[in-house]
Formats: C-alpha cells, structure tokens, sequence
C-alpha cells in the first residue's frame, strides 16, 4: 500500500529561495504521482492553466492588467472589445492568444514580469494543485542523476509562464509560452540595458501549436516526442495525443470525452493548500 507523503519544493523567485512544506498529500493523491514516476519518463510536458493550478492565469492576468491601467487607455477599450468578440467565438484562440501577447508592445519587459508576478502570487498561487507540484519536483529530481526533462507549454503569455513556474522550480528555457520577441536598447545615461517588448510573434502554442513548439524544442534531443503529457482542454489534445502516455488533468468535458474514448488516463486534482 502506498503511504502518503509530505510534499516540499524550492520554489525559486528571482532574489531568493524558499522552502514551503506543502501539506500532506493523501493516499490516492500519491498513487497518482507513484504511478507516473513507474514510467520513468524522460520527457515530460505540461500544460498549466487548469492543469497545474485551478483557473486560467492568462485571461486572469488579462483582465487584472487591464483594471490596473498597466497599458493605455486606448488598448484598454480595444482589448475590452475585442475579448468580447473573442468569447462571442468571432475571434479565433489563436489570434487571441498572439494578442494578449502582442498588446504589451512598447512596454519595458520588467514593468510587465513585475505585475506579472505581483497577479500569480495573489490570484493564482493558492489555487496551484498539491500534487502536481510534487510530480513536477519528484520527476525533476529523480535522484539528480537521471532527471526527467520537464517543460511547460501554454498559450498564455510568457511573463506570467514565468511567474507560475517560479512555484515549479522550471527554468525558463523550458517554458514555452505564447511569446514575442524583445528588443535590448542601450540606456544613454547609465549604459544599462533595458528590454522593450515588440509585437514580433515568435510562437502561439495552442492545439496543434503545442506538439510543433515541443518539436522544435526537442529537434536537438535523441527524443522525438514526450513520454508523458498533461493537459486539461481541447487545446492539449494535439499535445496528448503526441505523447507515449497522455494524462488527462482536470479535464473539461469535451477533452475527458475524447481521453475516455482513447484510454487516456483521467485524473482529478484537488485544491488543498
């Protein structure tokens, strides 16, 4: 029989360190982790919105920014209106994704990372999933001689992928996210460099997205596609379906219809932080 276990994680921030003791994880919560660590995979990846935490951090962070005034008023009204074109399905999830990106041109990278970080931590970080914290530490272990190679996939933007997988331990060349480019000006004062946001898409991972983005990822790698894949929508199906053993994590009705249909595994987390 399986016992249950306490989790703990580093969970890194840009200046510091800190060990948080998670509470202890229940007999069902560690015979799921038990039985993905069996497979020793050796590529993993993870969607994050609803699958490493409740809640979707992207359109979460959306709406924060735009009530913080962190753009201006005149993106603001056009983001408003074109979300709700979006929610009234005129909008395809992809163009939709590359502009919640695309938005924050002209912007000083860091300005958006610190709000960015400042949203994860108040709005999202108590809803992450107990479990699926210690799966991600447990494969990144591994022992430390043979870790799994883990990396996040997600349509959200790429600043707040960073802030969450700060609570993950994931650096950030295996995150990724919908991102653009950034240019690096020189400051004329100081001689500092400073980081502007460009509208220069260099990815949108969502549906068939994803497995092309781990592709590249991995097109250097003896791996061709990932061992294990966790997803919760319709947006993961391409990414499950591309990995050996994909895992269906608090899945939406449509993707748990399509995992039940295929034999996937379906897994049901709890919030209990």
């Amino acid at each position: 029989m399986v016992q249950p276990v306490a989790a703990s994680i580093v969970i890194r921030h840009p200046a510091n360190a800190i060990l948080i003791t998670m509470p202890h994880l229940s007999t069902r919560q560690t015979e799921f982790i038990e039985s993905v660590l069996r497979l020793h995979p050796r590529v993993a990846t993870f969607d994050c919105d609803g699958t490493l935490w409740s809640g979707d951090a992207g359109e979460g962070f959306f709406a924060w920014e735009l009530d913080e005034g962190l753009v201006s008023p005149e993106i603001v009204r056009w983001a408003r209106a074109r979300y709700a074109d979006y929610k009234a399905g005129k909008v395809p999830e992809d163009v939709m994704c590359g502009e919640m990106v695309t938005m924050h041109r002209g912007l000083r990278e860091e300005v958006v990372q610190q709000a960015c970080d400042t949203y994860f931590a108040q709005g999202i970080a108590p809803n992450i999933f107990p479990e699926m914290r210690e799966l991600i530490a447990r494969l990144r272990a591994n022992g430390l001689s043979n870790p799994c190679d883990v990396w996040a996939v997600s349509s959200s933007n790429q600043w707040i992928i960073r802030s969450g997988m700060r609570y993950f331990g994931i650096p950030e060349n295996r995150i990724l996210a919908a991102e653009v480019a950034v240019d690096v000006v020189k400051e004329k004062n100081n001689g500092g460099n400073v980081r502007f946001i460009t509208d220069r898409l260099i990815r949108i991972p969502s549906g068939p997205g994803k497995p092309e983005a781990i592709r590249a990822a991995l097109k250097s790698s003896s791996e061709t596609r990932p061992d294990c894949a966790f997803g919760n929508a319709i947006w993961d199906r391409e990414m499950l379906a591309h990995s050996r053993h994909p895992y269906a994590i608090n899945p939406n009705p449509d993707l748990k219809e399509i995992a039940i249909a295929n034999g996937w595994t379906v897994y049901q987390p709890k919030n209990e932080l």
